[in-house]
């Protein structure tokens, strides 16, 4: 029989939170990021979850291509932009759209020999430092733009570093915005600026498109919980039981002899581990299902094996089914247990973990 672990993909859950983010904005169009393997839920699965989205986003370029090959005949726009001139032609090929956040793109542009336009968005450094033009080299980089043969119809986007705490001491939210609309004052295009946080906090105007990304998957971004902002979660991992241990007070359980039984108890081992995706820094105590009983993780999390307290579960039994997280059991409750980020948990799900799509 194959190892019982496996992630289930919820297409309708999918679904469901691209709703939830047109309701926040229902005047603006809505790119759905599928970036990172669609966070770790499949290029394809987030393809066909958000089919009702007006554009796919994502960083990678043969990703990009891929989509196309799959069918998906929206938009489609690169975040990061192309790395290298010889990506160009091929964004020109298959209609992908582009960021531009540094001279060098608009350098690589202007030599570009192609015999059409391609679309671009204009990032603006509004106090992230990460990518983007400073807020006084804006309408240059824009000009500069608009000035080339090659390109199309020009947008304006920046990312916000705050909006799931948008009173932030070292960069408010409503600061960044000021930066933006300052700097593009003049300038025509249409505006992309919200991502998650800024689409369920409101925090912001949201202007003509919205770029919801961890939201789509049934995470939060931060300020309330997935439930409480009425999310669904996109992927359920579970697994089973395949062995019980019985463990006398004072013995020990896993490496390093970390866990002591404080009395006599049941241990019941999963077949998962960090060689699967779920996060080694776990600590004893972090949460679980075992046949639908909330439990916790005790020891160390092994390669191929975690240990959990049946203390809770008197019935459990090699088979018995367990949830990692997902259904029942918020991925950001695990995150949070592990000193970590729903967004990492989704996207660390390695290959050997079997994919079912519902």
């Amino acid at each position: 029989m194959p190892r019982p672990l496996v992630a289930i993909v919820d297409s309708n859950a999918m679904r469901h939170n691209l709703q939830v983010a047109r309701n926040a904005a229902p005047h603006a169009k809505a790119w759905a990021i599928v970036k990172a393997n669609g966070y770790g839920h499949g290029l394809a699965n987030g393809m066909r979850g958000f089919a009702h989205a007006d554009g796919l986003g994502l960083i990678e370029v043969d990703g990009a291509v891929r989509l196309r090959e799959l069918g998906w005949r929206k938009a489609i726009v690169l975040l990061e932009g192309f790395f290298e001139p010889a990506d160009i032609p091929l964004l020109f090929q298959h209609g992908v759209q582009s960021a531009i956040h540094c001279s060098e793109q608009i350098d690589m542009l202007d030599r570009a020999n192609l015999s059409g336009t391609i679309d671009v968005h204009l990032k603006m450094n509004s106090g992230m430092h990460r990518l983007g033009f400073a807020p006084e080299a804006y309408a240059a980089a824009h000009a500069r733009l608009r000035a080339l043969p090659c390109v199309g119809k020009i947008s304006l986007m920046t990312h916000f570093a705050n909006a799931d705490d948008a009173r932030n001491a070292r960069l408010p939210l409503d600061e960044q915005t000021r930066r933006f609309e300052r700097a593009m004052a003049g300038l025509t295009g249409e505006q992309s600026v919200a991502n998650s946080a800024a689409i369920l906090n409101r925090e912001t105007a949201l202007r003509d498109w919205i770029r919801p990304g961890i939201m789509l998957y049934g995470g939060t971004p931060g300020g309330k919980t997935a439930v409480e902002y009425g999310l669904l979660p996109a992927m359920t991992l579970n697994s089973g039981l395949i062995g019980v241990q019985a463990v006398r007070a004072g013995e020990a359980v896993g490496y390093g002899s970390s866990y002591i039984a404080a009395s006599d108890m049941r241990i019941g081992i999963v077949a998962c581990g960090y060689a699967d995706g779920y996060p080694r820094q776990a600590p004893t105590g972090t949460p679980i299902l075992v046949d639908g009983v909330r439990t916790t993780t005790v020891g160390r999390i092994s390669m191929d094996m975690i240990t959990v307290d049946l203390t809770p579960v008197p019935q459990a039994h090699v088979g018995s089914p367990i949830t990692l997280w997902g259904a029942g059991l918020p991925i950001d409750e695990v995150a949070q247990a592990a000193g970590t980020i729903g967004y990492e948990l989704m996207c660390a799900v390695a290959p050997r973990v079997t994919v079912t799509v519902i």
